[in-house]
């Protein structure tokens, strides 16, 4: 059924243009020295202290920011990602209420999919953040959300001196929160819907001679809100701080235990057929061995397409620690250098029950896995140089990754567990050693032409080798492959109007470097004889971003608006041959180019002394410029729309906050969006209403506060779609039989109680 767009998103963004006309100004700071956070004055940001977005006052790019009041008031457990989701261009999707299932998580900027952004934590490089990631690891296990300090987007041209090789699209930037200056002890239990419960304890050392620390611990536990099966994780995070002088020295270590099992991948045609509560058959071994000895072509009988309407499980396992250690110096007055250095293990495997493979017994199920290794350090140093109207930065950035990975698979049986890692494989089916080097240089000076005008101007080389050696397998490739491109330029420029009021501009080019892995679009992932006829001529993917826009801020409102040109050049295609379970080689090729095309806007209001009102909208096209040429076939997608790239994106969230009482009551609308690229399967628009309300009480006997939320994710209990893409998109689905969606989470409720010492 389509939903209507709410009156109440219509009247915020009339208001939103009527408001700033209205409001009284106050003077801003110089632009060319703002921070990536700074917005005007500082009586102006003692107004707008909890209004919910920075708009990137100064910057020469579209910047916006959020601050640790957000992230603190967001639903306990819930994924960072879902509260940067109501930045404009953002969409990010996920079959959880709280969005830390990552098979199905998904987050896009204008267009561009999670795997052409690029994500850091501190500085380190969190790769693309990819379920089978190869270089990275999903921020939901970089970090507890309830220990992340802010946050930075940048939706088109990211900075230059992040450490990523993938983000053609924008950069989205995480910072840990500091110890706190005194001794402090925190604790919260959070329960809910389907069993859910999250403990969260944290301990803060105060200051202290040899430097500031704290040491948190996370347990969360939570059954799926469909079929059957648990969601968990457990995590470690301490940081130290260290402040010597004007300088500072700082270090972590994170670590994170997460069990998943999996929701069955659905299909249009099952959701009108079975109902969007199917799941797999977990626990019921027998019905599973049922469907594959009758419907799966075992024993005799016919393969019939029933056979994958439903497995007996899947799930992901994930063990990855993480440490950082950082320097940040002042060397003078006016040089700063900070150099962050790092180091990332990681075992993973995704495990599915395939009825296409049986045991050694003759069990007609075993369990497919692929396996996941990552070994990968790598230093981040960058400098800054003050010279008066002058701030020259320069930086580099290089990483040694050696990940392995493999395809197995192992006996199944009823009492097989799917939260541990089996061992004991009968067949491996292929293994890879990959070695990902990457290095990158950065030069940028911004130029304080008047007190009115700044122009920057910068580059960043970036050259990314890859090595793949099967070491197991036929009719796989193996070999090296680069990319670099010696001069990616960015220019911007910013002239202030007014005290309150600037204007924007920004020019860049970007590269994404092909993936070091043998699944996803990669070189690797397809057959020896694929990989020898694309070797010579792929072409990594490249994107040229023209942006521009108008800032403004005042007393008790802070606003922005961006339109912007996208031209991305030479995409990788990867289409799936057979059903996702299969396993078989992808079909790969630069495609031609896509052309994205969009406005945004955003604007936060302080109503009142405990009232905000943040609003966003995004309109967007986004279209394939070139038909798709594979052998004598031609796929008609020029003109197309791009798939998962909503037209219409718009966001409205209330918030009351006096010291005692909170809460938030926010809106999210989508547009439809299409799975297949000749765009004949598509999932309607959705609107979503969330929550939660609750109260603070200060100095309570031994405790310094005291609070209780409730909160309630999708009030009105709809039934959408959620994830598209999770087996990846197809060229075509008018019988809408590919099975690609996860349908969003019910109605759910989940209630907070934080002690704070």
């Amino acid at each position: 059924m389509k939903h209507p767009m709410p009156t109440a998103l219509v009247l915020a963004l009339s208001l939103a243009y009527v408001f700033p006309a209205a409001a009284q100004s106050t003077p801003a700071t110089d632009a060319a020295k703002a921070d990536t956070t700074a917005s005007s004055s500082s009586s102006d940001r003692s107004e707008l202290e909890r209004v919910t977005v920075s708009v990137g006052r100064g910057q020469l790019r579209s910047v916006q920011s959020l601050s640790q009041t957000e992230f603190d008031n967001a639903l306990a457990g819930s994924s960072p990602l879902a509260t940067v989701a109501r930045l404009p261009g953002v969409n990010f999707q996920s079959a959880d209420g709280l969005g830390n299932y990552e098979w199905s998580t998904r987050f896009t900027v204008r267009g561009f999919s999670q795997n052409q952004l690029g994500f850091t934590l501190d500085d380190v490089p969190l790769g693309d953040m990819s379920y089978g990631n190869f270089n990275g690891l999903h921020i939901s296990r970089a970090i507890s959300s309830e220990n992340v300090g802010r946050a930075s987007l940048s939706q088109g041209a990211g900075a230059l001196e992040a450490a990523s090789s993938s983000n053609l699209g924008g950069t989205l930037q995480f910072y840990s929160s500091d110890p706190l200056q005194q001794f402090g002890f925190r604790a919260s239990q959070t329960v809910g819907s389907d069993s859910a419960a999250r403990t969260f304890v944290r301990v803060d050392s105060g200051r202290t001679v040899v430097g500031d620390f704290y040491v948190s611990y996370t347990n969360q536990d939570a059954d799926k809100w469909k079929g059957d099966g648990q969601q968990k994780q457990e995590q470690w995070n301490l940081k130290w701080t260290k402040a010597i002088g004007e300088s500072r020295l700082s270090a972590f270590i994170n670590t994170s235990r997460r069990k998943e099992v999996d929701y069955q991948d659905l299909s249009l045609d099952l959701i009108k057929r079975k109902g969007d509560t199917l799941d797999n058959f977990y626990p019921n071994w027998n019905a599973a061995i049922n469907a594959a000895n009758t419907l799966c072509g075992n024993n005799g009988s016919t393969y019939v397409a029933a056979c994958d309407d439903q497995y007996y499980a899947g799930a992901g396992l994930r063990n990855d620690e993480l440490y950082g250690v950082s320097a940040d110096l002042r060397l003078a007055q006016n040089i700063t250098w900070k150099t962050t250095a790092y180091y990332h293990h990681n075992k993973g495997m995704g495990l599915w029950f395939t009825p296409y493979q049986a045991s050694p017994d003759g069990t007609p199920i075993s369990v497919r896995t692929t396996e996941y290794a990552i070994k990968r350090g790598g230093v981040v140093s960058n400098a800054e140089f003050d010279l008066g109207d002058h701030l020259v930065k320069a930086g580099v950035w290089f990483e040694d990754n050696d990940f392995d990975q493999a395809r197995r698979f192992y006996a199944a049986s009823a009492g097989m567990s799917v939260y541990q890692f089996p061992s004991n494989p009968f067949l491996t089916q292929w293994q890879y050693a990959f070695n990902t080097k990457t290095s990158q240089f950065s030069l940028s000076d911004t130029w304080s032409v008047t007190k009115d005008l700044t122009v920057g101007a910068g580059f960043k080389a970036l050259k990314v080798k890859i090595d793949g050696q099967l070491e197991m397998g036929t009719n796989m490739p193996s070999g090296s492959i680069n990319a670099e491109k010696g001069f990616l330029p960015q220019l911007g420029i910013n002239y202030r109007l007014s005290a309150n009021n600037e204007l924007y501009g920004t020019l860049a080019r970007n590269m994404r470097a092909y993936q070091g892995a043998a699944t996803g679009t990669s070189p690797f992932a397809t057959s020896t004889a694929g990989f020898d006829a694309i070797k010579g001529s792929l072409k990594p993917e490249t994107s040229d971003t023209i942006e521009a826009g108008w800032r403004t801020s005042g007393r008790g409102y802070e606003g922005s608006v961006s339109a912007y040109l996208v031209n991305f050049k030479d995409r990788l295609l990867s289409v799936q041959q057979g059903t996702g379970i299969q396993g078989n080689p992808v079909v790969l090729s630069n495609v031609g180019d896509v052309r994205a095309t969009g406005v945004e806007a955003a604007l936060s209001f302080r109503l009142a002394s405990a009232l905000t009102w943040y609003n966003s909208v995004s309109l967007s096209k986004s279209t394939y410029r070139d038909d798709v040429v594979s052998g004598t076939d031609t796929i008609a997608i020029r003109g197309k729309r791009v798939a998962d790239a909503p037209d219409t994106m718009i966001k409205s969230q209330l918030g009351y906050d006096d010291g005692a009482l909170f809460g938030t009551i926010g809106v999210d609308y989508m547009s439809k969006r299409y799975y297949s690229y000749l765009n004949d399967a598509s999932v309607p628009d959705r609107t979503l209403v969330n929550v939660s309300a609750g109260y603070k009480l200060k100095n309570i006997s031994m405790l310094r506060e005291l609070s209780l939320q409730g909160s309630v994710t999708n009030l009105f209990d709809k039934h959408y779609i959620s994830t598209i893409g999770s087996n990846g998109f197809t060229n075509s689905d008018p019988n809408g039989t590919y099975a690609t969606l996860l349908p969003g989470a019910p109605r759910q409720f989940f209630v907070t109680l934080t002690g704070k010492f």
